[in-house]
């Protein structure tokens, strides 16, 4: 029998999500929650752009989870909306639902986030008997699943260097406030700061330091801004000339006393944006990239792509939410409570070739 899933979210990467649940045999969509009242009422279908499939959204999260389901597949808003995805998350757990998650990304590694996140969870995980496992791309699977299986290819591995290489014009998120993308020059971005940019991105350095047996000693960051010589329009607006057009970050975990595990960002708008800073090498202008050095040396490059239009930020998001959906099994069978990609198996995707 399909597994029987709630999908609790339709923004951009909800929306790809529920189109694929539709047609997938292992999946069945029993339910699905909103939150903005305009989707109230609507077939999931017509909102998604296919045929209407006779699930129609609803704003009555606990009508849903009344449901006889599986799991809650929950798509909720970035992290900075803590304690909404927290509240809200607890209860479809409480409610004996298993939930796998792409929204609070600081949970792809429990044991490293401050009591105050995870207590309330893991609460409502032993009331409900229930599991909950939260992935993304990065911090995500781009930076957990990929390098830790490269790493136990090694016999040594000396550092682990994994890189976000990304033209942003596409994505229709907060770039500007957060990294001060379209901003002036002298603006400071949120991620600036060593501790706020560890907390959003960094929580998979301590994941892959245990895994290694190993100690983060202390945490480092190096955050770079390139000018915009001159205006640069793109898909959703321009980056005025004196203005940051693109951002290079790092955050660094130290390992005897030096930077060994590294966490790098190149973020653009456009591919004409920061010409010397690193690209990709398999493809023109986006990537997630593994550089393992050790014995042996060892770079995997990966490369999303859209499969409608062709777009990377499409092509992750799709991913990242899929990653989600195909732990289901493993997540059912798990002990209750907060899980991580170390917790769970190799998911492969079946029924995915049909």
């Amino acid at each position: 029998m399909p597994y029987k899933v709630i999908q609790w979210g339709t923004g951009f990467t909800g929306k790809m999500v529920a189109r694929e649940l539709l047609e997938h045999p292992r999946f069945e969509l029993v339910a699905v929650i909103v939150n903005d009242p305009a989707k109230d009422g609507k077939d999931i279908g017509e909102l998604v752009g296919v045929e209407p499939a006779g699930i129609a959204c609803t704003t009555d999260a606990d009508a849903a989870l009344a449901l006889e389901a599986d799991v809650v597949a929950y798509y909720g808003p970035t992290a900075e909306y803590a304690a909404v995805n927290i509240e809200n998350m607890s209860k479809a757990l409480r409610a004996g639902k298993d939930v796998v998650s792409t929204s609070m990304t600081p949970l792809v590694y429990p044991p490293a986030c401050p009591p105050s996140m995870v207590e309330a969870l893991e609460a409502a995980c032993k009331d409900g008997g229930t599991s909950c496992f939260t992935s993304g791309i990065d911090p995500g699977f781009a930076n957990d699943l990929f390098p830790l299986t490269l790493i136990g290819l090694c016999g040594r591995v000396d550092s682990v260097r994994i890189q976000e290489i990304l033209d942003y014009q596409s994505y229709t998120g907060d770039y500007a406030r957060t990294m001060g993308i379209g901003e002036p020059m002298d603006f400071e971005a949120l991620l600036e700061n060593t501790r706020v940019l560890v907390y959003s991105w960094g929580h998979t350095i301590p994941m892959i330091a245990d895994a290694l047996g190993v100690e983060i000693e202390k945490y480092d960051s190096v955050y770079q801004k390139w000018q915009a010589p001159d205006d640069i329009h793109h898909k959703n607006g321009v980056i005025r000339a004196g203005c940051c057009a693109a951002v290079r970050f790092e955050i660094q975990g130290y390992v005897q006393g030096e930077p060994r595990i590294v966490i790098e960002h190149v973020n653009r708008i456009t591919t004409a944006a920061a010409p010397d800073w690193p690209r990709a090498k398999l493809e023109d202008d986006d990537c997630y990239r593994v550089v393992v050095q050790g014995s042996p040396n060892i770079t995997q490059e990966i490369a999303f792509r859209g499969a409608y239009d062709g777009d990377s930020n499409s092509g992750g998001c799709l991913s990242t939410g899929m990653r989600a959906i195909h732990a289901i099994p493993a997540v059912l069978a798990a002990k209750p409570g907060l899980l991580s990609a170390l917790d769970l198996p190799l998911i492969p995707g079946a029924g995915n070739m049909r």
